[in-house]
């Protein structure tokens, strides 16, 4: 059999997740993925995040503390700004509009200083799961590995969290997050949708959506936490790559 996730990946996770990715990684279509990212590398195609921030999101996030889960789609396709985490970028990196409008929303709702950094490792790293559907992409060539059965593994993440897991709050900004925290139990789940942050979805609304701006999405979430006796998320970390910095 050939190897699908390193063991050296693998012994960077908590027993919890890497159970979870040692059952995933006997699976046909996990196979199928990592023969189509061999082939990408022989191809010289460039591929992001690198690879040992493939699953940075896992690493920074340990099962048993996962709290919070934001559902991105496709990691960043430029140059320098995909690192493993959904909507986040390295430290010096100018944030996105996405993230610009993250931020935004987090002022309006919480009163917090936009930062100027797009890290949002200090979210990560209090029980916010930052996970892109994807987790590779090709240079400049966005949803490029989309189909190639990282949804699969993701989906699995997301099932897998809501049976053995109660009171976690999914933020499903936008209608793919929404298709993808379908299976979420309401019951054991707070899902809150909203659109998509983006420039393009930001402002608007549906039936059973509010727009981004003006949700009110990091307060909702901090009062599901509170309700249940957890501590609350310190949204302010974002910018920050750790608490003593």
């Amino acid at each position: 059999m050939r190897e699908t996730i390193p063991a050296e990946i693998l012994a960077q996770l908590d027993p919890a997740w890497r159970a979870h990715f040692e059952r995933e990684s006997a699976q046909d279509y996990m196979l199928r993925l990592y023969e189509f990212l061999s082939a990408e590398k022989e191809s010289k195609e460039v591929i992001y995040p690198p690879d040992e921030q493939w699953f940075n999101a896992y690493r920074y996030t340990p099962f048993d503390e996962v709290k919070v889960v934001i559902v991105g789609q496709d990691p960043y396709h430029s140059e320098g700004l995909a690192h493993g985490l959904s909507f986040s970028v390295p430290e010096g990196v100018r944030p996105p509009p996405s993230l610009r409008n993250i931020y935004k929303e987090l002022n309006r709702d919480l009163g917090i200083a936009i930062p100027a950094s797009g890290n949002l490792e200090g979210w990560a790293k209090q029980g916010v799961l930052l996970l892109n559907a994807s987790l590779t992409v090709r240079a400049g060539d966005a949803n490029s590995h989309s189909k190639q059965g990282w949804l699969n593994f993701t989906n699995a993440s997301i099932q897998y969290i809501n049976r053995h897991k109660a009171g976690v709050v999914f933020l499903a900004w936008g209608r793919f997050a929404h298709r993808l925290c379908s299976v979420v139990e309401s019951s054991q789940h707070c899902v809150i949708k909203t659109s998509h942050p983006s420039p393009l979805g930001a402002s608007k609304s549906g039936k059973d959506f509010s727009a981004f701006l003006g949700s009110g999405c990091f307060s909702l979430a901090n009062a599901f936490l509170e309700k249940r006796g957890e501590a609350a998320i310190e949204w302010e970390q974002a910018g920050r790559s750790g608490f003593g910095d």
